[in-house]
Protein backbone atom coordinates (compact mmCIF):
# COMPACT_ATOMS: atom_id res chain seq x y z
CA UNK A 1 0.00 0.00 0.00
CA UNK A 2 1.09 3.18 -0.64
CA UNK A 3 2.09 5.85 1.56
CA UNK A 4 1.20 9.62 0.76
CA UNK A 5 1.60 12.64 2.29
CA UNK A 6 -0.50 16.06 0.68
CA UNK A 7 1.04 19.52 0.71
CA UNK A 8 -1.79 22.26 0.20
CA UNK A 9 -2.55 25.91 0.53
CA UNK A 10 -6.09 25.98 -0.61
CA UNK A 11 -9.18 23.97 -0.25
CA UNK A 12 -7.65 21.01 -1.27
CA UNK A 13 -10.38 20.24 -3.74
CA UNK A 14 -8.62 17.86 -5.61
CA UNK A 15 -7.53 15.69 -2.51
CA UNK A 16 -11.03 14.46 -2.12
CA UNK A 17 -11.13 12.43 -4.84
CA UNK A 18 -8.56 10.59 -3.64
CA UNK A 19 -9.96 10.00 -0.25
CA UNK A 20 -13.08 8.77 -1.85
CA UNK A 21 -10.78 6.51 -4.08
CA UNK A 22 -8.73 4.89 -1.15
CA UNK A 23 -12.14 4.30 0.55
CA UNK A 24 -14.05 2.68 -2.21
CA UNK A 25 -11.06 0.81 -2.50
CA UNK A 26 -10.16 2.04 -6.44
CA UNK A 27 -6.83 3.16 -5.06
CA UNK A 28 -4.54 1.20 -2.27
CA UNK A 29 -3.23 3.94 -0.16
CA UNK A 30 -3.19 5.58 2.82
CA UNK A 31 -2.92 9.40 3.04
CA UNK A 32 -0.80 9.76 6.20
CA UNK A 33 -0.30 13.55 6.67
CA UNK A 34 -1.93 16.49 5.35
CA UNK A 35 0.62 19.76 5.79
CA UNK A 36 -0.17 23.07 4.62
CA UNK A 37 2.45 26.85 5.95
CA UNK A 38 -1.16 28.46 5.61
CA UNK A 39 -3.02 28.19 8.93
CA UNK A 40 -6.63 28.85 7.57
CA UNK A 41 -6.41 26.53 4.37
CA UNK A 42 -9.02 24.78 4.70
CA UNK A 43 -7.42 21.54 3.09
CA UNK A 44 -6.46 21.28 7.44
CA UNK A 45 -9.88 21.22 8.11
CA UNK A 46 -10.76 18.82 5.15
CA UNK A 47 -8.35 16.30 6.12
CA UNK A 48 -9.33 16.35 9.77
CA UNK A 49 -12.59 15.68 9.55
CA UNK A 50 -11.88 12.35 7.60
CA UNK A 51 -10.10 11.15 10.21
CA UNK A 52 -6.65 12.39 8.70
CA UNK A 53 -3.66 13.56 10.45
CA UNK A 54 -3.19 18.21 9.47
CA UNK A 55 -0.12 19.61 10.77
CA UNK A 56 0.41 23.53 9.98
CA UNK A 57 3.67 24.15 10.27
CA UNK A 58 4.72 27.84 10.76
CA UNK A 59 6.65 29.70 7.82
CA UNK A 60 7.63 32.78 8.69
CA UNK A 61 11.10 33.95 9.89
CA UNK A 62 12.43 30.33 8.40
CA UNK A 63 13.99 30.34 5.04
CA UNK A 64 12.69 28.04 2.69
CA UNK A 65 15.18 25.32 3.37
CA UNK A 66 14.73 25.29 7.31
CA UNK A 67 10.85 24.84 6.49
CA UNK A 68 11.33 22.33 4.08
CA UNK A 69 13.64 20.74 6.28
CA UNK A 70 11.17 20.38 8.90
CA UNK A 71 8.32 18.79 6.20
CA UNK A 72 11.26 16.24 5.22
CA UNK A 73 11.84 15.61 9.13
CA UNK A 74 7.40 14.73 9.18
CA UNK A 75 7.40 13.00 5.64
CA UNK A 76 10.34 10.23 7.27
CA UNK A 77 8.58 9.57 10.34
CA UNK A 78 5.67 8.52 8.21
CA UNK A 79 7.71 6.43 6.00
CA UNK A 80 6.00 8.11 3.16
CA UNK A 81 6.62 6.79 -0.37
CA UNK A 82 4.44 9.69 -2.84
CA UNK A 83 4.28 13.20 -1.63
CA UNK A 84 1.05 15.26 -3.73
CA UNK A 85 1.07 18.57 -4.21
CA UNK A 86 -2.01 19.95 -4.36
CA UNK A 87 -2.48 23.65 -4.81
CA UNK A 88 0.72 23.83 -2.90
CA UNK A 89 1.38 27.62 -3.17
CA UNK A 90 5.14 27.69 -2.84
CA UNK A 91 8.36 26.97 -4.41
CA UNK A 92 9.97 23.31 -3.17
CA UNK A 93 13.82 24.34 -2.24
CA UNK A 94 16.18 22.63 -4.64
CA UNK A 95 17.30 20.49 -1.31
CA UNK A 96 13.95 18.83 -0.94
CA UNK A 97 13.38 17.88 -4.58
CA UNK A 98 16.60 16.06 -4.89
CA UNK A 99 15.47 14.32 -1.39
CA UNK A 100 12.27 13.26 -2.42
CA UNK A 101 13.36 13.12 -6.37
CA UNK A 102 10.72 10.63 -8.26
CA UNK A 103 8.30 10.83 -5.56
CA UNK A 104 6.38 14.22 -5.61
CA UNK A 105 3.89 14.70 -7.82
CA UNK A 106 2.12 17.86 -8.88
CA UNK A 107 -0.93 19.18 -10.22
CA UNK A 108 -0.66 21.88 -12.60
CA UNK A 109 -4.31 23.25 -13.75
CA UNK A 110 -2.62 23.17 -17.51
CA UNK A 111 -1.82 21.10 -20.52
CA UNK A 112 1.98 21.67 -19.51
CA UNK A 113 4.42 22.99 -21.29
CA UNK A 114 1.14 25.68 -21.72
CA UNK A 115 1.15 28.35 -19.07
CA UNK A 116 3.54 27.26 -16.85
CA UNK A 117 4.77 29.13 -13.59
CA UNK A 118 1.09 30.48 -12.92
CA UNK A 119 -1.27 29.80 -9.82
CA UNK A 120 -4.66 29.38 -9.43
CA UNK A 121 -7.15 31.55 -11.51
CA UNK A 122 -3.81 33.42 -13.17
CA UNK A 123 -3.80 30.00 -15.14
CA UNK A 124 -7.49 30.17 -16.01
CA UNK A 125 -7.21 33.95 -17.11
CA UNK A 126 -4.50 33.45 -18.84
CA UNK A 127 -5.95 30.57 -21.12
CA UNK A 128 -9.39 32.67 -21.86
CA UNK A 129 -6.93 35.52 -22.86
CA UNK A 130 -5.03 33.77 -25.40
CA UNK A 131 -8.15 32.00 -26.81
CA UNK A 132 -6.86 28.31 -27.18
CA UNK A 133 -9.85 26.01 -27.26
CA UNK A 134 -8.56 23.17 -25.23
CA UNK A 135 -7.19 23.20 -21.96
CA UNK A 136 -7.10 20.81 -18.92
CA UNK A 137 -4.73 19.51 -16.05
CA UNK A 138 -1.34 18.50 -15.66
CA UNK A 139 0.01 15.96 -12.62
CA UNK A 140 4.07 15.61 -13.31
CA UNK A 141 6.99 14.85 -10.99
CA UNK A 142 8.75 17.62 -9.60
CA UNK A 143 12.02 18.30 -10.22
CA UNK A 144 14.19 21.64 -9.73
CA UNK A 145 13.04 23.47 -12.88
CA UNK A 146 9.46 25.67 -12.13
CA UNK A 147 6.04 23.40 -13.70
CA UNK A 148 8.76 21.48 -16.34
CA UNK A 149 9.50 17.74 -14.71
CA UNK A 150 8.22 14.66 -16.78
CA UNK A 151 4.71 14.66 -17.24
CA UNK A 152 2.74 11.46 -15.81
CA UNK A 153 -0.46 12.03 -16.74
CA UNK A 154 -2.77 14.93 -18.80
CA UNK A 155 -6.89 15.72 -18.91
CA UNK A 156 -8.60 17.56 -21.00
CA UNK A 157 -11.40 19.85 -21.22
CA UNK A 158 -13.13 22.17 -24.02
CA UNK A 159 -12.49 26.45 -23.33
CA UNK A 160 -16.17 27.33 -24.71
CA UNK A 161 -17.36 30.89 -25.37
CA UNK A 162 -19.07 31.32 -21.95
CA UNK A 163 -16.54 30.23 -20.00
CA UNK A 164 -15.33 32.04 -16.50
CA UNK A 165 -12.35 32.20 -14.95
CA UNK A 166 -14.59 30.69 -12.21
CA UNK A 167 -16.81 27.56 -14.67
CA UNK A 168 -13.08 26.94 -16.20
CA UNK A 169 -11.60 26.18 -12.51
CA UNK A 170 -14.38 24.08 -11.82
CA UNK A 171 -14.24 21.73 -15.44
CA UNK A 172 -10.54 21.65 -14.56
CA UNK A 173 -10.78 20.64 -11.21
CA UNK A 174 -13.51 17.77 -11.73
CA UNK A 175 -10.37 16.49 -13.91
CA UNK A 176 -7.68 16.60 -11.17
CA UNK A 177 -8.67 14.33 -9.03
CA UNK A 178 -8.77 10.99 -11.23
CA UNK A 179 -5.46 12.98 -12.96
CA UNK A 180 -3.61 12.32 -9.72
CA UNK A 181 -5.14 8.64 -8.86
CA UNK A 182 -3.96 7.66 -12.16
CA UNK A 183 -0.14 9.16 -11.44
CA UNK A 184 -0.07 7.79 -8.38
CA UNK A 185 -0.61 4.29 -9.43
CA UNK A 186 1.77 4.59 -12.30
CA UNK A 187 4.87 6.36 -10.10
CA UNK A 188 4.26 3.98 -7.30
CA UNK A 189 4.78 1.08 -9.80
CA UNK A 190 7.71 2.57 -10.96
CA UNK A 191 9.40 2.55 -7.78
CA UNK A 192 8.51 -0.64 -6.74
CA UNK A 193 9.78 -1.94 -10.14
CA UNK A 194 12.71 -0.18 -9.16
CA UNK A 195 13.22 -0.95 -5.95
CA UNK A 196 13.03 -4.61 -6.75
CA UNK A 197 15.46 -4.57 -9.06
Amino acid sequence: MVKLAVLGSTRGTSSQAIIDAIKEGRLEAEISIVISGKKSAYILERASSQGIESRFLEPSGKSREEFDREITNLLEEKKIDIILLVGYMRWLSPEFVRRWKDRILNVHPSLLPAFSGLFDRKVHEAVLASGVKETGCTVHLVDESKDAGPILVQKKCLVEKQDSVGSLKEKVQSLEGEALIEAIKIQYAYLRKGNSQ
